[in-house]
């Protein structure tokens, strides 16, 4: 059977720090079919001379200036032609295995639509901090809880992502969160308890900085699917919502 296309897509501003790797960490899995795309911003960090080293081995890249990480996103799917898309931040990295795997879920399971895997929280230098290991996907908890879908170990295939409208370019952060639950409305999201990526926590990344902006976009995508149900509910859906999850996380040690 043949091997599915894979688009990758990196979009990135000022990443000369991590690039590189973050680079190596697709290429160097040497996965037969893959759609390598990066979407710089204008970097004036030495970004696009990095990039540019790896020129032939991309399928299309380009640095100049954009309106920020989401209308990137838009861009670079815009150009993709894979069966199978995902997007990788440039300063994260995907496990030396994850595009192989990857495909051979779609392959053995050609219903689903969706999948994510775990991820593992490291420093700027590297270190490991702690493993971000999931359960399967409840969309009771992503909505009352929290969402807690890792972003570079989450694959879809292209058709589902055309068939809910792609990103939206109205949210700079929680542009993921916005495009797992409209695939939640869609379709089944399938969850695999292996190590797909690392993700790195360090003070100047951007969710941190901007943290305020990020709460905000996802109290606005909350409430499109809540509205304005009373407080005391909300308050009562989102303790239950939390036991489940600890005790979810707990039953399939998620915390081990």
């Amino acid at each position: 059977m043949r091997l599915p296309k894979i688009s990758v897509v990196i979009p990135s501003f000022n990443q000369a720090q991590f690039i590189e790797k973050t680079i190596h960490s697709v290429l160097d899995q040497n996965y037969p079919d893959l759609e390598f795309i990066i979407m710089d911003g204008g970097s004036t960090d030495g970004s696009a001379d990095i990039i540019r080293r790896y020129g032939d081995k991309l399928a299309y890249w380009v640095s100049q200036p954009d309106d920020g990480q989401t209308d990137a996103l838009i861009k670079g799917f815009k150009r993709s032609t894979g069966d199978i898309q995902c997007w990788l931040c440039s300063d994260d990295l995907f496990e030396p295995y994850t595009l192989h795997e990857v495909a051979d879920f779609f392959m053995k399971n050609l219903q689903a639509e969706a999948v994510y895997g775990d991820s593992y929280w490291i420093g700027a230098d590297d270190k490991p901090i702690r493993p971000k290991k999931e359960h399967a996907f409840s969309r009771f908890i992503w909505l009352y809880h929290e969402n807690y879908l890792p972003q570079p170990s989450t694959f879809w295939r292209r058709d589902l992502y055309e068939r809910v409208g792609g990103l939206d370019a109205s949210y700079r952060l929680a542009m993921d969160a916005d495009l797992w639950i409209r695939f939640a409305m869609e379709t089944k999201i399938y969850h695999v308890s292996r190590l797909w990526s690392r993700m790195r926590h360090y003070p100047e990344h951007k969710n941190r900085r901007l943290r305020d902006i990020s709460n905000e976009e996802g109290r606005q995508i909350h409430h499109r699917y809540l509205g304005d149900k009373p407080e005391w509910y909300l308050g009562s859906a989102r303790a239950v919502a939390r036991s489940m999850r600890i005790g979810w996380k707990a039953a399939t040690r998620c915390y081990w």
